[in-house]
């Protein structure tokens, strides 16, 4: 299968390289331009001919030769990549962005034979077009193999004079597009995700820990890091690699340098530890410079100050048509005038461009390079002062570098955005002792420890205000801190929301216009020439949807809406037809609620009740012919009537999508042999997805068609088949969409890659043969196969809608790992998060809940004698239906905290269940007193916990005394009784009736604070019970 190329993005490049011909003076001279690639060879890392091709065509061909003329392109290559080549030689004619493009000829190779006939054509055409000018080349690519080398060959032996145009060609990629700059910002997100949630935190253990870890070893550790999807942000592992090997040195060894590995010193625990390290994610590059400063001196610490003074003086200076030259002398110049001792520190160069290459040698931030800066350049900047002393003569050097983005007039914007402020990367060692020190007198002729001694001590960072916090705190504690932030962000964002609401009131949802129930306009209209009618019987009415029935001599119309229930059954010789009608407070039903009945204090009839006798008469007919027939009737229309309100009410929330562009290009990314969920029939079918210009379009077998447009697609799920036996593509839609007369939010293609069901039969069989497996093990070898194969095609099919759609449109992969099991439905699945969800797609219905819409979450029923409890999912709308998850397993929970944590929602929870829809409807009714009353705070119990306990000793004791004193006094004559009666009733204070009283004030006025009592049960006027009561408000 050959793999589809961006035409487009090949177009547009291919003219933006032929226009900087025509316009550079440099670059104008030449008069061909040859590039050559040759075998692969995992040495050569980075090369220009390489970038190039990935620059125009999206992949790298080896033993490819290109020659661009004046006139015409000329491709050299294999017959697998001549076919991959056509796709732009064959559609130029086609496509009107391929105007001024240069034709495209393609060449095959010759894999085993001479090429000499294909190379003289080329040299030909290179002569025709130069014109005795020189030839462009890559001079300092070395492509190895032997093609390569008879090529090279051919040119110099024909003698013709060749340039270097590296740098001219590498001006021309520097400024990225769209699709460019969001795989960079991809790659610099990954990389700060690295060093912050791993070589940050694991630097800080080894400090901590006095761990003796080689700086190669630690190296090591950040590769192998980028292989573990928690720290991708949801991309894929194979597409993301490191640009270099990570540099780390520390202990007064360094070198500013990045073509310098990691040595094999152990890392030191004093002074300066720099840190290097680059992501690339598909082929284009990051990279993130700092340095974590150890018991750093005040010195230290100012120098290091004025090193982010100094980088944020270059990123004002790095503007649109200002000279890399002349943005280092300004950075030079600001130094200078600020710190002259630290100039001759200051190094040399102060980054380079950056792109599918890593370093781009001719666009490099130094005193010299006369290029200017663009609009779309990124740039690695990185710099530092090297060779500085402390106090005491040790060395050590700063090292700062971002990746940053080139604006038109604004300062230049940073893509890395991990922490570099001296509060985020200065570490202290707090030693025990010290503490001990600060607390006890201690003896003045005590031997001090050394300053640099292995003692007990505990690694801490800078808080904002300069004073040292502890950062090896357990895991627990992290969480407590953070979940007290978070409780203090939600009550206040919250508030914040409902006061931007018409005022600060939440509005409850709108009453849904229903239509009159009114069968006739007028009496003239109801039909009383019927034979039904003037015989005094039951009527139906199929076109006006009425029952018009007699009562009291009067034919009665009556809209079939109104009709609850009807009934018919056989008593003896009779007939009893039953109607049951809608009317106010006959319990909860779909008709109840105010507006339905304009006027509520009208008298409504009930219910109906005809007889009919079964005995034939004088007539043909018996006269309970009348009431079957009206039963089955009314039940078809009824039936209609409420199919046709349920279609509308489906279309109500329906809103009107653009139309699908389709693209008849047969090169459209497309997989077949899908099922989609929900059915479009009755019975399951295969079909095709197919992505177009603006969406994709889904084709059954018979023809029925499904179009879901990117702009409506707010999660995109890639559900793997790891694990499981079906792989799925799952889009949850902002706006539902109709098919199968039913509005649809979430729609799902799948495909089977195993069996769901085992054939125990066929495994008995087996083993009746004496436990030959060997069919066993192939049909095993062969899923596996299979699942690989699908997983891939769908992978690749990703890719290019993600490619088609510059990344407006991203998969998101779910964490299996981070997966539990709860009940969302009526079974228990497993609940997997992704980036920005929490879904289960596997069974149906899907369970998808956006975490950016959660305002917090609550456990409930969380108790150590259970085995299981529930999770309460609380919506940012408070009208919204909270969502519940239950029976989740307890030995879960520290991971679901873990994982809420990290994503910065506040969660809280309780051994209870509560009343949730009581306690909403409060918060709806009154949010201003709620937010009053301290907001969410009454769910979160570990401010009281502490309290709490007091109170339940003190209750307890009491109780003792108590009992202990009851058993005294009985063996006490009653003289004795009475005199300790009085002398604990003097002593006693308040009585029972008192402290209940008190407490009930205290419930009135705060009725969302939870009370602990374990002396006897109160009376409750909040909106949770106590955890001593047994009464569930859960409904």
């Amino acid at each position: 299968m050959v793999p589809d190329l961006d035409k487009e993005a090949y177009y547009r490049r291919i003219k933006r390289l032929y226009g900087n011909w025509k316009k550079v003076e440099d670059f104008a001279r030449v008069g061909a331009i040859a590039v050559s690639v040759g075998a692969a060879d995992d040495a050569i890392v980075y090369a220009k001919s390489t970038a190039l091709q990935t620059w125009l065509f999206g992949f790298e061909l080896t033993d490819t030769v290109m020659v661009f003329c004046r006139a015409k392109i000329i491709f050299l290559a294999s017959k697998k990549k001549v076919e991959f080549l056509k796709q732009v030689a064959a559609a130029a004619e086609d496509n009107e962005n391929a105007s001024g493009v240069p034709a495209v000829t393609l060449l095959t190779r010759e894999k085993n034979g001479s090429n000499e006939a294909n190379f003289d054509q080329m040299i030909e055409a290179i002569r025709d077009s130069a014109e005795g000018r020189p030839v462009g080349v890559f001079s300092k690519d070395k492509s190895p193999g032997e093609f390569i080398r008879s090529w090279n060959d051919t040119i110099a032996a024909e003698g013709l004079q060749t340039v270097d145009v590296s740098a001219v060609v590498a001006y021309t990629m520097a400024v990225k597009e769209d699709g460019e700059l969001a795989l960079m910002r991809k790659a610099a997100a990954i990389t700060s995700e690295v060093y912050s949630k791993f070589f940050k935190e694991r630097a800080m253990e080894i400090v901590d820990k006095d761990e003796e870890v080689c700086h190669s070893k630690l190296a090591e550790y950040v590769e192998k890091a980028i292989e573990e999807s928690k720290y991708l942000g949801g991309a894929e592992p194979s597409l993301v690699k490191m640009c270099y090997a990570p540099i780390i040195q520390s202990g007064g060894n360094y070198s500013l340098k990045f073509n310098i590995v990691s040595d094999e010193n152990h890392m030191h625990y004093f002074g300066a530890i720099t840190c290097a390290m680059g992501v690339r994610y598909r082929s284009y590059c990051s990279n993130l410079v700092r340095t974590l400063m150890v018991d750093p001196t005040q010195g230290m610490q100012n120098n290091y100050n004025f090193l982010l003074q100094v980088e944020e003086k270059l990123l004002v200076e790095l503007k649109h048509g200002v000279k890399f030259c002349d943005a280092y002398n300004a950075v030079l110049e600001y130094v200078k005038k600020e710190r002259l001792d630290l100039v001759p520190k200051l190094t040399k160069k102060l980054g380079f461009s950056t792109g599918i290459e890593f370093r781009e040698s001719s666009l490099i931030l130094n005193g010299k390079n006369q290029y200017r800066l663009k609009t779309g350049m990124v740039l690695s900047v990185c710099l530092g002062f090297e060779d500085l002393r402390d106090k005491e003569g040790n060395k050590y050097a700063l090292f700062i570098g971002d990746t940053v983005k080139i604006n038109r007039e604004e300062t230049a914007t940073v893509l890395t955005q991990a922490k570099k402020k001296i509060k985020n990367v200065a570490i202290f060692h707090k030693d025990d002792d010290e503490e001990n020190e600060s607390e006890d007198d201690v003896d003045a002729d005590a031997e001090a420890p050394p300053p640099r001694s292995r003692t007990r001590r505990r690694a801490t960072l800078l808080n904002d205000d300069g004073s040292a916090a502890s950062e090896m705190m357990s895991n627990d504690q992290k969480r407590r801190a953070h979940q007290k932030e978070l409780a203090t962000r939600v009550n206040e964002e919250a508030k914040r929301r409902l006061t931007e609401q018409k005022g600060g009131e939440l509005l409850p949802p709108a009453q849904k216009a229903r239509k009159s129930d009114v069968s006739y306009g007028s009496v003239s209209e109801v039909p009383r020439g019927e034979r039904d009618i003037r015989d005094m019987k039951i009527f139906v009415d199929k076109k006006s949807e009425t029952v018009i029935v007699p009562i009291f001599g009067a034919a009665t119309p009556f809209h079939i809406a109104t009709v609850k229930s009807i009934s018919a059954s056989v008593e003896g010789d009779f007939t009893y037809l039953r109607v049951n009608f809608y009317v106010p407070g006959t319990g909860p039903g779909r008709r109840e609620g105010g507006g339905v009945f304009p006027d509520p204090d009208a008298t409504f009839v009930k219910q109906l009740t005809y007889r009919a006798s079964n005995l034939k008469k004088t007539d043909s007919s018996v006269p309970s012919a009348n009431l079957q027939n009206a039963c089955r009737l009314i039940n078809e229309v009824q039936k209609r009537y409420k199919a046709r309100e349920a279609e509308e009410e489906e279309k109500e929330g329906v809103v009107t999508q653009d139309s699908l562009v389709v693209s008849l290009n047969r090169s459209n990314p497309k997989l077949k042999d899908l099922y989609i969920r929900p059915n479009i029939a009755p019975k399951r079918m295969q079909g095709s997805l197919e992505a177009h210009a603006n969406g994709f379009r889904f084709t059954s077998v018979r023809g029925d068609k499904v179009d879901i447009l990117y702009a409506n697609v707010k999660h995109a799920v890639f559900q793997p088949c790891d694990g499981e036996m079906i792989i799925i593509l799952h889009f949850h839609l902002r706006d539902g969409i109709m098919f199968g007369k039913k509005r649809h939010t979430d729609v799902q293609f799948y495909t089977e890659v195993g069996e769901i069901t085992t054939d125990l039969g066929k495994h008995q069989h087996t083993q009746d043969r004496g436990g030959d497996d060997r069919d066993a093990l192939y049909a095993e070898q062969m899923e596996r196969d299979m699942k690989h194969k699908v997983k891939s095609v769908f992978g690749n099919f990703i890719e290019k809608v993600q490619a088609l759609t510059k990344d407006e449109l991203e998969f998101e992969v779910p964490f299996r790992d981070l997966g539990f099991q709860g009940a969302t439905f009526k079974s228990t699945t497993l609940l997997q998060p992704t980036s920005s969800t929490l879904v289960n797609v596997t069974e149906w219905p899907p369970f998808v809940v956006a975490l950016d819409e959660l305002e917090l979450v609550h456990f409930e029923r969380v108790s150590f004698n259970l085995k299981t409890f529930d999770v309460v999912l609380v919506y940012k709308d408070y009208n919204r239906k909270v969502t519940m998850i239950n029976a989740v397993p307890v030995n879960s929970l520290d991971p679901i905290k873990e994982w809420l944590n990290s994503c910065d929602i506040k969660y809280t929870e309780g051994i209870q269940s509560l009343n949730w829809t009581k306690i909403m409807k409060t918060i709806v009714d009154d949010p201003e007193g709620f937010f009053e009353l301290g907001g969410w705070s009454f769910l979160d119990l570990e401010n009281e916990e502490s309290g709490a306990e007091e109170s339940e000793e003190d209750d307890t004791f009491d109780e003792d005394e108590e009992s202990s004193s009851e058993e005294y006094e009985s063996e006490t004559t009653e003289d004795s009784a009475e005199s300790d009666s009085r002398s604990s009733d003097e002593e006693r204070g308040k009585d029972w009736d008192e402290l209940e009283e008190e407490a009930r004030e205290a419930d009135r006025e705060n009725p969302y604070e939870e009370h602990e009592e374990s002396s006897r049960k109160r009376k409750r006027q909040g909106l949770s019970q106590p955890p001593s009561s047994t009464k569930k408000l859960r409904q």
